[in-house]
């Protein structure tokens, strides 16, 4: 799973750190009650993740690992808009689960 997870998130703990703090991050995703969306969250979460060693991680932190891959692997399936993929939600989302569609591998 650890390998997986560094393949779903391509970003780096400082870039996705940088792009939780800009307005586009915070206003894409859903909003589960709360004033943060689900992904704005879920992205904090990522960075405390990768800022880990891997045998510090808990189970917690796997079963979020989990949620992340999914989600990941479940939205680029999607493939985005034709137009404007830049600065398209569906390309904002994936950022705040820390993947950048338009990043090169």
């Amino acid at each position: 799973m650890w390998n997986d997870f560094q393949d779903a998130v391509n970003m780096t703990p400082a870039s996705l750190d940088t792009w939780l703090n800009t307005d586009d991050s915070r206003e894409s995703g859903w909003k589960d009650g709360g004033d943060e969306t689900i992904g704005h969250h879920s992205g904090r979460r990522i960075v405390e993740i990768k800022r880990k060693k891997k045998d510090e991680l808990t189970q917690h932190d796997y079963e979020h690992m989990r949620k992340v891959i999914r989600f990941v692997h479940r939205h680029l399936k999607q493939g985005g808009p034709k137009d404007d993929k830049e600065h398209s939600p569906w390309r904002h989302s994936l950022m705040n689960w820390g993947h950048d569609p338009l990043k090169n591998n």
